[in-house]
């Protein structure tokens, strides 16, 4: 997994689609759905990982962006 977009085609495998307007919420959510995915033992370990790794990195990006 590498982008967003492969996060969000994997949440929309399990009839997750997550889109409020804010770019920073609906990542959190999304990390949320996968935590709540792979409790559920729904995904594996690796699929969370790589997904949640995509998510952070690209709230990170955001953070950044927001200080300057």
């Amino acid at each position: 997994m590498k982008t967003v977009y492969d996060v969000q085609q994997l949440l929309k495998q399990f009839g997750t689609i997550i889109y409020t307007g804010d770019r920073k919420a609906d990542l959190m959510l999304m990390h949320d759905e996968l935590r709540e995915l792979f409790q559920a033992n729904v995904i594996a370990p690796i699929e969370f990982q790589s997904a949640a790794l995509v998510i952070k990195r690209e709230i990170g990006e955001i953070e950044k962006n927001e200080r300057f």
